[in-house]
């Protein structure tokens, strides 16, 4: 991130590219010795293979997408690697593996990746009809602004998102009253997922209470019964 700002990458340039060696060396090491002696476990017992099977995993992806473009960077030219080093935010997910509170939230995400995925789907619908609204009541008062309905989609985003930057807006009394309208219904499409997930995070943390704290296996619940009245 501050090797963005022009005057602090002139200046401590030399620190930079320490700090950069030091911490992709420390991801290297950590890659190939996971890399290695992943076939201790009995899933990839297999040296060639097992190894190959480990690396396809998504977090070991991440960890390789996370260093290559060091590496890439010694052999390739430097206006590429601008564009390739936005790779090295991926670092960042390497936390979730370390993090009890980063776990809990990809678990929620996990538990109610259903009703997640169905109300994207019902916000995309509604983005898309209230585009569609708003383009043909618009059209006739503001030709540039609402030119075709993928042009209104950038309205209909920033108004159901509630952000409303006011850029554009409509200006007929039908276009103002549509706007009304999708701006409530915007409130409820921005409440439904954050009602969702903390929905989630409460079945995670109960999930993660009734686990044994040694072997993390699950405790029935008539054994959870017995440990409280004993």
């Amino acid at each position: 991130m501050f090797e963005t700002v022009d005057g602090l990458y002139v200046r401590y340039r030399f620190e930079f590219l320490i700090v950069e060696i030091i911490s992709v060396s420390l991801f290297t090491i950590e890659y190939l010795c996971r890399l290695w002696s992943a076939v201790e476990h009995p899933q990839y017992q297999r040296k060639v293979v097992g190894r190959l099977r480990f690396a396809k995993r998504p977090y070991m992806l991440v960890d390789l997408l996370a260093i290559l473009p060091f590496f890439v960077g010694l052999f390739v030219d430097l206006r590429f690697l601008r564009t390739l080093r936005l790779i090295r935010f991926l670092r960042l997910l390497k936390l979730t593996r370390y993090s009890t509170s980063l776990q809990l939230f990809v678990t929620a995400i996990r538990l109610k990746v259903e009703e997640l995925s169905i109300t994207s789907i019902i916000g995309v619908i509604l983005l898309l009809v209230a585009s569609s609204v708003m383009y043909f009541a618009e059209r006739g008062a503001q030709p540039e602004e609402f030119s075709s309905i993928p042009a209104t989609l950038w309205w209909g985003a920033i108004t159901l998102t509630t952000v409303g930057y006011g850029d554009v807006t409509p200006e007929t009394t039908l276009g103002k009253a549509i706007g009304i309208c999708i701006a409530i219904i915007g409130i409820g499409i921005v409440a439904l997922p954050a009602s969702i997930l903390a929905s989630g995070f409460i079945e995670a943390a109960r999930d993660r209470a009734v686990k044994c704290p040694h072997c993390n296996e699950k405790i029935l619940e008539e054994n959870l019964k017995e440990m409280i009245d004993q």
